[in-house]
């Protein structure tokens, strides 16, 4: 197979690049940079960017149908208006520890805000929690005990959740309740390796394959249903983090990136570690569910 073509979509360089999200409403890029609290939006067709401080480290963002945005905080969720700055606090988290955030989020097709959090001391102790956050800011803690939650994604029909705990090293998979955010049968779907890539966060494609974002691997994933690794594309970025489709038909994979614990020597060697990459994928990505604010 002839290697696609890769397009550097942000040369600057994030401490942890994450989260991109696509709105197709307005053709517009999302993602933020965890560390210095910053919230990013590109117009890919015109190259215009703009950002927001947060003012904390933000873990994580998702669209909402009012056109606000629902904001992972090291402790809070919030909704966020980038149209006047404003913020409506929605849910607080009380960590087992001090040094722990709020890391990966999304919504999902319930219409919740569904975000796991992270022990951020360098320890990776197991302390992190899975959250749902309804739209009510109703806040439930699904399951724990993670070093980093991450990789959430939903299969086409919304039937299925994925989960993985990057320091685990693994992938969980839920039966999943669109209509009610059950969230059920949770078992294991694949143990990975540093070699193959330690899952990051996750997307999936109309066809049901799951896209991970291999962090110790320079290099996006692709598996099957059933836990078969379809595909690799290696990633110039060095240290890739969640995948999102994007673009007017959803076939582009945007892919973020971080720079952070990199090595000075590792990041001359790799002058596109923290920027944002994307690539052809050959399919067309489940659209992003919005948060029912």
């Amino acid at each position: 197979m002839t290697a696609p073509i890769i397009t550097v979509v942000d040369a600057d360089r994030c401490d942890i690049g994450e989260s991109p999200v696509w709105d197709e409403r307005a053709n517009l890029l999302w993602w933020v940079d965890i560390t210095p609290g910053l919230i990013y939006r590109l117009d890919p067709a015109s190259g215009a960017r703009q950002h927001w401080e947060m003012g904390e480290p933000v873990g994580a963002l998702g669209l909402c149908r009012s056109g606000r945005l629902v904001v992972a905080l090291k402790s809070t969720v919030i909704l966020f208006d980038p149209r006047d700055g404003s913020r409506e606090l929605l849910a607080s988290v009380t960590h087992k520890k001090p040094e722990m955030r709020l890391n990966d989020g999304k919504v999902g097709p319930d219409g919740a805000f569904w975000v796991g959090s992270m022990d951020a001391s360098g320890a990776a102790d197991p302390a992190g929690v899975l959250y749902r956050v309804a739209p009510d800011g109703g806040l439930k803690a699904i399951t724990e005990n993670f070093r980093i939650s991450n990789g959430l994604a939903w299969n086409p029909s919304g039937t299925r959740m994925y989960h993985s705990d990057s320091r685990g090293i693994w992938v969980d998979i839920y039966d999943f309740d669109p209509a009610t955010g059950a969230a059920t049968n949770r078992r294991r779907w694949l143990d990975l390796d540093e070699l193959t890539g330690r899952p990051d966060g996750g997307a999936c494609d109309m066809d049901g394959n799951y896209w991970s974002g291999g962090a110790s691997a320079s290099r996006l994933n692709c598996f099957s249903p059933e836990g078969k690794l379809l595909r690799t594309v290696d990633l110039p970025n060095y240290r890739p983090t969640m995948p999102c489709f994007g673009g007017p038909d959803l076939s582009t994979l945007y892919v973020p990136s971080l720079s952070a614990g990199v090595s000075a020597e590792d990041l001359a060697k790799w002058p596109l570690c923290g920027a944002m990459v994307s690539v052809p994928s050959g399919t067309r990505g489940v659209s992003v569910s919005r948060f029912a604010d």
